[in-house]
């Protein structure tokens, strides 16, 4: 993506995740909200967005390999990462055996002692494959670690599971007793 499209893709990130109310944005219970509300939002936020356009948010989205945001008809929403007040429902689903999560060698340690909690989020992200798993760890440290959740087992004693998209899946927390590193078994 161009650097105008990662602007364009972290302001509507902001808008849909984490402060609507700047926007002056109406999110339903499912993060839903009209499209064209999110334009004339971003237009009148800064003079970069005056051209923006629903073909623009378009091929925002279809060019974006994070698929952080969806559109639904005449409405759109961020597909995970919300920060706000209140969870937006989602559907439980049944997730793949595994799920990763990457992670500093500091947060490492309390993970695998107290389990993965959302943090200011709403919900742990967790990733269906080792190298989405990892890209997100290099966020938080040059030497990532990487841990697997065997998610079957945690599921099957009651942790659900939500699909944030192809390559995230979300939950409300996993115990510790579900998670060990790559290449330990969980």
């Amino acid at each position: 993506m161009r650097e105008e499209q990662n602007a364009l893709s972290r302001a509507i990130s902001h808008a849909l995740r984490h402060e609507p109310w700047l926007y002056e944005l109406e999110l339903d219970d499912d993060g839903w909200t009209s499209v064209d509300a999110l334009i004339q939002a971003l237009q009148q936020s800064a003079s970069a967005w005056t051209s923006v356009s629903r073909a623009t948010i378009e091929e925002l989205i279809a060019a974006s390999d994070k698929q952080r945001h969806e559109m639904s008809g005449d409405l759109i929403r961020a597909s995970y990462g919300h920060s706000l007040p209140g969870k937006l429902r989602r559907e439980a689903s049944t997730p793949p055996e595994l799920l990763f999560h990457g992670t500093s060698p500091q947060a490492m340690e309390v993970i695998l002692r107290e389990g993965l909690k959302p943090m200011g989020r709403q919900y742990v992200h967790l990733s269906a494959d080792e190298e989405t798993a990892l890209a997100v760890g290099q966020r938080k440290s040059t030497a990532p670690i990487l841990l697997k959740v065997d998610a079957t087992a945690a599921q099957s004693e009651g942790t659900v599971f939500y699909v944030g998209n192809t390559k995230v899946w979300l939950a409300d927390g996993v115990p510790a007793r579900f998670i060990a590193t790559a290449g330990d078994a969980p």
